[in-house]
């Protein structure tokens, strides 16, 4: 399957997270985007390192810029359990824009074809990271990175394509 690539619309699929009552939601990822201008930005995982200390962080700092430029919604996608992206979500205090969604399974991860296969550092089937710039379920800008790498798919580089 290629990957999600500009000019494609987005696959409808669900995610689930947990609202500000701390009550888990699942909902399709159309139902977040269309309409909209969202960039989606996914992460091999939660707590690792570069996932953590770069690609969101990045994200929670241009929020007000990505949001001045029109961006309705910044969605942090990543295979984890909605737990697990809840209890990482709570480790930035200072983030208001950036919404954590799990794809638990990898259901809509496979869908956009951006499957990482990380077995053998012992963490299964993850997502590649990348960011999309998408409006009204069309991908505008699809910056995806190869193996672990980090050098397209930062906030920047979205603040820059807008």
């Amino acid at each position: 399957m290629a990957p999600i690539a500009v000019g494609d619309v987005i696959p409808d699929g669900t995610v689930s997270y947990f609202d500000e009552q701390d009550q888990m939601q699942t909902v399709s990822v159309h139902s977040l985007a269309k309409g909209k201008k969202v960039i989606i930005f996914a992460v091999p995982g939660a707590f690792t390192p570069t996932c953590s200390m770069k690609h969101v962080p990045g994200f929670i700092e241009k929020a007000a810029e990505l949001k001045s430029k029109g961006v309705d919604e910044i969605l942090c996608i990543s295979v984890n359990d909605p737990f697990v992206m809840k209890a990482w979500a709570k480790t930035y205090p200072e983030n208001k824009h950036v919404k954590f969604l799990a794809d638990g399974a990898g259901k809509y991860t496979h869908a956009l074809g951006l499957e990482l296969d990380l077995s053998d550092k012992g963490l299964g089937v993850r997502s590649r990271r990348y960011a999309l710039l998408v409006d009204d379920l069309e991908v505008k800008v699809a910056n995806i990175e190869s193996g672990g790498e980090f050098t397209v798919s930062g906030a920047d580089e979205i603040v820059n394509a807008l």
